[in-house]
Parts: C-alpha cells; sequence; structure tokens
C-alpha cells in the first residue's frame, strides 16, 4: 500500500521483533513517545496460550509531523494536516465532546496514516472509509463516542478528571486507528483481530510510531484474551446478538464494556454494560452501524 503524501518519516531497523472553532489556533501536537522510552510490542498469536513478550528497547521517535510543516491531504489543497485534525476536533467538541482526554487523543494520533493514499482527501472528514477486506474504519465521532464512554464509567468517575483508564482490550484492531487513540487515554492496550490481512495491515501502520503500550493480537476475538485479564474496559468494533460471556468473565469489578449488539437482522444498538460488586449492570444507547460480529479467524 502507498504511504500518504505527507514528508517521510525517518525509517527504523527492527531489533528482535517480527512486527506493532473559529478564531482558535489549533494545539501543536503532543510528541507521541516520551524520549527514551520507545518500544515495539511484537505480535501475539492467540490459541496456544502464548505469553506476550516483554518488549524490546527501540528508537524513540514523535508520533506526529511538527505542527508548521506544510503538508497536502489529498485533493484538499495545501493545508496543514494538524490543523485539519484541530478542525475535526473542534467540530466534535460543537457536537457533544465533552472529554479533554479524547479531545487530546484525536488530536495527537494522524487519522491520515491509517486510510488508503486514494482517500487523503477524507482523512479529517466524519465518515467511515474502507480499508479492504469488507471492513471501514470508524467515524471520528463514533471513535470519541465509544472512547468517552469508556473513560466516563462509575470507577473512572471517582478518579481524577486526567486519569487513564487501567488495561483495556479492543475487540477488531481493523487498521489500528481506533487502538492507537486507546493508547493515549488508557495505560496498556490488547487489541485482537481475527482476520489475517487488517492484522498484518494494522501492523504495518502502527510500526513507524513505537507505541509502547499497544499489543496487537492475531485470534478469535468472541473469546477476548484471558491472559490479559481482568480489564478496566472492553471496546467492540463489531456486533453480536449478544455480549460475548468471555467478555464479561473478563472484566474486572469496576470495569466497563463499550460494544454494538444487534435487536434485528438490519438493526444494532449502542450498549454500555458495567461489572458493578453487586453484579452487571447493562445500558441501551442509540441506533448505530457496525460490522456483524463473528467467531473464528479468516
Amino acid at each position: 500500500m502507498a504511504r500518504p503524501t505527507f514528508p517521510a518519516r525517518n525509517q527504523w531497523s527492527e531489533a528482535s521483533s517480527s512486527d506493532t472553532g473559529p478564531g482558535r489556533a489549533p494545539a501543536p501536537p503532543r510528541p507521541r513517545v516520551p524520549p527514551g522510552t520507545g518500544t515495539l510490542v511484537p505480535t501475539v498469536p492467540v490459541g496456544s496460550g502464548a505469553a506476550v513478550p516483554v518488549p524490546a528497547q527501540a528508537v524513540p521517535r514523535a508520533h506526529v509531523m511538527p505542527v508548521n510543516t506544510p503538508t497536502t491531504v489529498g485533493n484538499a489543497g495545501a493545508a496543514n494536516a494538524a490543523a485539519l485534525r484541530a478542525r475535526m476536533v473542534q467540530q466534535l467538541e460543537a457536537q457533544g465532546l465533552h472529554d479533554a482526554r479524547v479531545a487530546a487523543a484525536l488530536m495527537a494520533v494522524e487519522r491520515h496514516c491509517f486510510v488508503d493514499s486514494a482517500l487523503l482527501a477524507q482523512a479529517y472528514l466524519d465518515t467511515s472509509l474502507p480499508i479492504g477486506l469488507q471492513q471501514t474504519i470508524s467515524k471520528p465521532s463514533v471513535v470519541a463516542r465509544m472512547v468517552e464512554l469508556l473513560l466516563s464509567s462509575p470507577a473512572m468517575q471517582q478518579q481524577p478528571p486526567d486519569a487513564r483508564l487501567g488495561r483495556v482490550l479492543e475487540i477488531g484492531t481493523g487498521c489500528g486507528y481506533q487502538a492507537s487513540v486507546l493508547s493515549e487515554v488508557a495505560q496498556e492496550v490488547y487489541s485482537i483481530e481475527r482476520l489475517k490481512g487488517l492484522h498484518e495491515k494494522a501492523r504495518d501502520n502502527l510500526r513507524p510510531f513505537r507505541i509502547p503500550n499497544i499489543h496487537l493480537l492475531l485470534g478469535d476475538g468472541m473469546l477476548g484474551y484471558a491472559p490479559g485479564a481482568p480489564y478496566a474496559g472492553i471496546i467492540a468494533a463489531a456486533g453480536g446478538a449478544a455480549i460475548p460471556q468471555a467478555w464479561v468473565d473478563q472484566l474486572a469489578v469496576g470495569g466497563r464494556i463499550v460494544a454494538p449488539m444487534a435487536t434485528g437482522p438490519q438493526s444494532q444498538v449502542l450498549v454500555v454494560l458495567d461489572r458493578t460488586a453487586h453484579g452487571l449492570q447493562q445500558t441501551v444507547l442509540e441506533p448505530v452501524l457496525f460490522v456483524p460480529l463473528k467467531s473464528g479467524m479468516a
């Protein structure tokens, strides 16, 4: 896949891994990895109970380009990618995004690096885009909504407003964009993908950024990932007729699941499931449209 027509990113060599409002000036993007901490987390195939390898030390690098670098996003004309992200975030805030942690994460992650080069002009529009294998990258507004719901669980409301979520399990890595956003607000992200082609695409997309707290997994998402449990949050990019019991079993007390759930052949709703000390509490939210949740690998 051809890379976006942005200034070339620094090259690096693999170590021991086979992988990974109007009038308001845009905020400069934050460095993705603090100096000296960059690591590459190897891919972990799921199914044999293999433990997650200890990340190898890697060369640190920033996640985003300097804010003043002139760039072109597809046919959008001469523009600054950070300015386009800032405008996208401002629009999401106008639509109801309130959590500053989510806004900062969306500003920090370069969405154009996760879409095909032919779709660069649409990278910062609030739209889903095809990523291959009949899958899509979710709308930024959907990513923002679901991540904000994770961060607004009862347990997280007892924490400081800038607190990070604990360990998160993402069902359906796709192209890796949402995992990257989650890595900005969570201490650790386990992201599992059943389609090998997408797993490899996400690995290739994420590799240059050397994100230290993402673990990419190839496996059946309906089974979750027990070695990483318990999770403070589980987020799914596909919807089935019910929340799989494996996810519930792997959720920590005080944890929250945010996932679509089918209510009919062509209808889904967004569901929040909280695990409290007294049991499970389910809340049904707005209609959504996600790909079906499937078992097995392909």
